[in-house]
């Protein structure tokens, strides 16, 4: 993704405390089905130690919860992920990221309360999954980008044949990341705060 001086994001600090300069922040939510890599998301990009409240997937869940990915993935997310970033010295993000397991999906609607905008995470070996995401998102009137982490044993596909797999509007943002890495990361949440600018310049974001 091409980027320019304006994108530049702050690296990591080793203080929690925010910045004198701060004036304005943003709650931002990151969001998708189970397994799609929204606590890895958050963990790579903030720049303090992330709030995580995974707990250990147990047998109690088996034929309740998603398994998809089991023989790898040990742990569940069951409240929320918390990091903050800042985008700039003014301008701070507050990181939700939400549960997969649909069992919690009931917290979503408090984590989506004054979300200014959200990334929806999918996977492409199971777009189905995306789609109840992005119809509560819409419900809710939440603007989001759609950000296809890349696994390596994920099928790949042009942008354009997912947006249309997922029937995404054109004026809505798909982009490729690969969350393990800070600086995809970063260029996703750059990608939805340039949706927001786009969006309050049109008088559809109020």
């Amino acid at each position: 993704m091409d980027s320019n001086a304006s994108d530049t994001i702050p690296g990591p600090r080793t203080e929690d405390r925010l910045p004198h300069t701060t004036e304005a922040a943003a709650k931002i939510v990151i969001v998708g089905g189970f397994g799609v890599g929204k606590t890895t998301m958050v963990g790579s990009v903030s720049e303090i130690r992330p709030l995580t409240t995974e707990e250990t997937m147990t047998q109690a869940g088996v034929g309740v919860d998603d398994d998809f990915g089991s023989a790898s993935k040990t742990a569940t997310t069951v409240a929320m992920d918390f990091g903050r970033i800042r985008i700039t010295d003014q301008v701070v993000l507050y990181l939700f990221g939400t549960p997969g397991q649909e069992r919690f999906w009931f917290l979503w609607n408090g984590l989506f309360e004054g979300a200014l905008g959200a990334v929806v995470l999918v996977d492409t070996r199971r777009l189905e999954v995306s789609f109840e995401v992005m119809g509560r998102l819409e419900e809710r009137g939440v603007p989001f980008v759609v950000g296809v982490n890349t696994f390596p044993d994920g099928p790949r596909y042009p942008l354009e044949d997912l947006r249309a797999a997922l029937d995404l509007p054109p004026e809505i943002p798909i982009v490729e990341c690969d969350v393990r890495r800070r600086a995809s990361s970063r260029d996703v949440l750059m990608t939805l705060m340039r949706f927001l600018h786009s969006l309050t310049l049109t008088g559809s974001l109020t």
